[in-house]
């Protein structure tokens, strides 16, 4: 896969110093959709971790070619199965018995399949329908292997442009996150944790709850909470105020969760929520949860405050904080500043709704990207932001899906407001 990016890259570079920019841009967007597809294909094809950093990767459009994160962003939707005996073994391996022991019913076919494991549905002996998480066998032992190579692939094709050290810096953090992710009995601990903090604070969220005796470090048994996928409310004709309704506890959700929890639901795939039509929101998938560091989310805050305002200086101080800015490279000149806020400011600047069906912010992004790259050596990506980036660019994408109508400046200024500089609903004991 490396070496035919690479020669991809190289040929397209060549090329264009025949062609005209017009020709030469359009060769070099073929060539990184290519690439795109072929990059997919492999990762879907070796799973683990490597797959899940391709899923990650598909809304890095400040890292990657559009063209690329489009062609990743299959692995978001598209992850194919494993043979229902391989996950019979595993499961025997983990819990002593097959399926068909343990379970009055087991459905062999996936009702969902993911990049280092899949689900299944059944019924237990007590008659409660369930899912039953089953990670791929060897997932687990070759994570280091698989980013350490992964690491070398990105850089050896040319297609990420960040230095050293920050990528190390950013694939220590993903490893840490991964590891995490692959032990089951932490996403079981996450799945008590975030039930604690929603069922009762919230009306709206349904999260399962853990069937601990069906349940091991790769085998993770939850209660079945239906709901409908995003990809079926059209077929399923949801109206424009039950799209705005989840839209808005949706952004309740995430904001709850980033100002009041200090712990956030880190993995925003679509396919990890479903909905319903009185407005609930059903959370599934709690392998990926980012504690956040207070001192990050009160930079945050100030960045959110400072730039609605135009306080270039404290944007800049902010971004500091958050080692968003290299304190070795030159202060960018405050038109720049201005450019990234009013496009990323749009959903918020004291507007009564602000409709996301509509919003091109995700456009406009893509095109200030450019001047961002000419001014590489004032910044790195950081790496406390990996995570809290993902969650937030992902539900914009998911809100996006729903078309929902959102008071989004209101729902936001009232957290930002309510914020005391500590994270309230917090458990003491709750891991650090």
């Amino acid at each position: 896969m490396t070496a035919s990016v690479a020669g991809n890259l190289a040929k397209t570079k060549v090329k264009a110093l025949f062609q005209s920019d017009e020709d030469a841009a359009a060769a070099r967007s073929e060539a990184n959709r290519e690439s795109g597809n072929l990059i997919a294909q492999t990762l879907g094809e070796l799973k683990g971790a490597v797959m899940k950093v391709g899923q990650m990767a598909s809304i890095a459009h400040d890292v990657l070619p559009k063209e690329l994160s489009d062609a990743l962003g299959k692995l978001q939707r598209e992850a194919p199965p494993m043979d229902f005996e391989v996950i019979a073994e595993q499961i025997e391996r983990e819990l002593g018995s097959p399926p068909e022991v343990l379970f009055s019913k087991f459905d062999p076919e996936p009702f969902a399949a993911a990049s280092i494991g899949q689900v299944h549905r059944a019924t237990t002996d007590d008659g409660r329908e369930v899912v039953v998480k089953v990670q791929y066998p060897g997932v687990d032992g070759a994570v280091d292997s698989d980013l350490a190579q992964l690491k070398i692939a990105l850089r050896a094709s040319g297609i990420v442009n960040i230095g050293r050290e920050a990528l190390n810096a950013s694939f220590k953090e993903v490893r840490e996150r991964l590891h995490e992710e692959l032990d089951y009995t932490n996403e079981a601990a996450n799945v008590r944790l975030f039930r604690e903090f929603h069922v009762g604070r919230h009306d709206f969220m349904v999260l399962p709850e853990v069937v601990g005796e069906r349940s091991s470090q790769r085998v993770l048994t939850l209660t079945y909470e239906p709901g409908d996928s995003l990809t079926e409310l059209d077929d399923k004709g949801y109206t424009q105020a039950e799209r705005d309704t989840l839209g808005r506890n949706l952004f309740h959700m995430m904001c709850s969760q980033v100002f009041e929890f200090g712990i956030i639901h880190a993995d925003p795939n679509p396919g990890n929520f479903a909905f319903r039509r009185d407005g609930t929101i059903v959370l599934y998938d709690f392998g990926c949860a980012k504690r956040l560091e207070l001192d990050i989310i009160v930079a945050y805050k100030d960045l959110i405050e400072q730039g609605i305002a135009e306080d270039w200086d404290a944007v800049d101080d902010a971004l500091m904080r958050l080692e968003v800015r290299r304190p070795s490279g030159p202060r960018p000149d405050d038109s720049f500043y201005k450019g990234w806020r009013d496009t990323f400011a749009d959903p918020f600047l004291d507007v009564a709704i602000f409709d996301y069906g509509r919003s091109t912010v995700h456009d406009e992004v893509v095109k200030l990207v450019p001047g961002s790259i000419k001014r590489m050596a004032s910044f790195q990506p950081a790496t406390e932001l990996i995570f809290l980036d993902r969650t937030v660019v992902g539900h914009y994408g998911n809100m996006r899906i729903l078309r929902s109508r959102v008071p989004s400046y209101t729902l936001l200024k009232g957290y930002l407001d309510a914020f005391p500089g500590e994270f309230t609903a917090r458990p003491a004991d709750a891991p650090a």
